[in-house]
């Protein structure tokens, strides 16, 4: 069985998976696996690019999005016509024969990958590339992940990307329906900031920062570096936390800091006194 991977780590938003999809589809008759992909309005793997974070400390993360192959595809339940199947390598087709233009797979779709061709009354989506797998022996991949400079997509047998699949994750794992899209190192909370000697008017570089989960009470771990910034990542969503920076026996504590949002806490003042001050976080609050 089939799956796709993508490794976000490396994945740069060069766009040339949406490209090439446009590139195989658009103008280009595939039938039974798909009539030609509209020029705009449809984009079969798409880039979504998602900015995090508050000035200076922003990060941007790029995610493919695509149709997920489901094992448990409800588009494939609702169909009327039978026109969507499961192909006995795990790719989901939508014969463009058999649609009959009812909507009804697009509006099930809990991933929002299925599109609706107005022009041509059919439901459309990623069909893996089916037609170069099926019928030329050269390629083996689908025209994204071919295309892909960084090898950020991947796509094989399961067994064979057994090893990436472990660590893996599902972009939208709540929807259960047993996805064939892996992901690596989806976008996690982050709190960032800077700390500075006001009296110095300095950074503060090699400082103690201990960021304690107030609900597992799991401690995170870092120094500020030759800028005075400290980064703690891979946080989870809507907990609450504490910081705690300490250089030199000063120590200034920060709690209430809240991963509804990624955070950057702006320039952080240590106070010219050892014991600890308390206060809650704000994005920015001192910038």
């Amino acid at each position: 069985m089939k799956v796709f991977a993508i490794d976000l780590s490396v994945c740069n938003g060069c766009y040339c998976c949406q490209i090439a999809c446009k590139d195989e589809h658009v103008a280009n008759d595939w039938t039974p696996y798909a009539k030609p992909q509209p020029d705009t309005g449809q984009f079969w793997i798409g880039i979504t690019e998602l900015v995090r974070g508050q000035v200076p400390k922003v990060k941007v993360s790029y995610i493919p999005k695509m149709c997920h192959h489901c094992d448990d595809a409800p588009c494939i339940e609702q169909c009327k016509s039978d026109a969507i199947y499961k192909r006995e390598d795990g790719l989901v087709i939508i014969d463009p024969e058999k649609c009959t233009g009812c909507k009804l797979c697009a509006d099930t779709c809990p991933h929002n990958a299925i599109f609706f061709n107005e022009g041509l009354n059919i439901a459309q989506k990623c069909t893996g590339c089916a037609h170069l797998l099926d019928n030329d022996d050269e390629w083996e991949v689908p025209r994204c992940v071919d295309q892909c400079p960084t090898e950020a997509l991947k796509f094989g047998e399961e067994e064979d990307l057994k090893d990436f699949i472990k660590d893996a994750e599902f972009l939208n794992p709540e929807a259960k329906t047993k996805s064939r899209l892996y992901y690596k190192n989806l976008p996690k909370k982050f709190v960032a900031g800077t700390l500075y000697d006001p009296a110095a008017k300095e950074v503060i570089i090699g400082a103690s920062c201990v960021l304690k989960d107030n609900e597992s009470g799991e401690i995170f771990k870092t120094e500020t570096d030759n800028f005075g910034d400290f980064w703690f990542r891979g946080l989870k969503d809507n907990r609450a936390f504490t910081l705690t920076l300490e250089k030199d026996g000063k120590t200034k504590t920060i709690e209430d800091i809240k991963t509804e949002i990624d955070l950057s806490l702006g320039d952080i003042p240590m106070e010219q006194r050892k014991s600890a001050i308390s206060q809650p976080a704000t994005p920015g609050m001192f910038a």
